[in-house]
């Protein structure tokens, strides 16, 4: 059975000019974007195959990313069900240079596992082992409401 924490992945982008709006801040759109990619990684880790997206849950912009700066996108498995994997998603704007960073977008995202004829299937039980994974779990329900 996967465990939670061998499903985090982050993801590192720099935004370019061609990722920005009229603001010189990272699209929402792109944002969202690369935020659906690194969570279908997560889901795809953990459920072992081909996974889509089935809903997405409000998505809260808190503060923009600037054109330079990088967007972090952290990811990971907090909750399954028979055939759908629930994901925590969080963006980071981060300085490239010092490393420094604050949350910028948050969101819960639901994929489902697919077999190649697109039908869902199911997924194994999600455990979580360690308190690292624990800690994860427990804030992503606790964000989630």
């Amino acid at each position: 059975m996967p465990d939670l924490v061998d499903t985090y992945i982050e993801n590192r982008v720099i935004v370019q000019p061609d990722d920005a709006n009229t603001h010189q801040t990272a699209h929402g759109g792109n944002v969202v974007k690369w935020m659906d990619e690194v969570g279908a990684m997560a889901s795809m880790r953990f459920a072992g195959g081909a996974c889509v997206t089935a809903h997405v849950d409000r998505v809260d912009f808190r503060r923009p990313i600037d054109v330079g700066d990088v967007a972090l996108i952290e990811a990971y498995v907090y909750e399954a069900g028979e055939t759908s994997i629930r994901v925590r998603l969080q963006a980071f704007r981060e300085d490239p240079h010092t490393s420094d960073r604050e949350t910028t977008t948050e969101s819960y995202f639901v994929y489902v596992a697919v077999d190649d004829d697109g039908q869902p299937i199911s997924v194994p039980d999600l455990t979580v082992s360690s308190e690292e994974g624990e800690g994860l779990q427990n804030a992503a329900l606790a964000d989630e409401e």
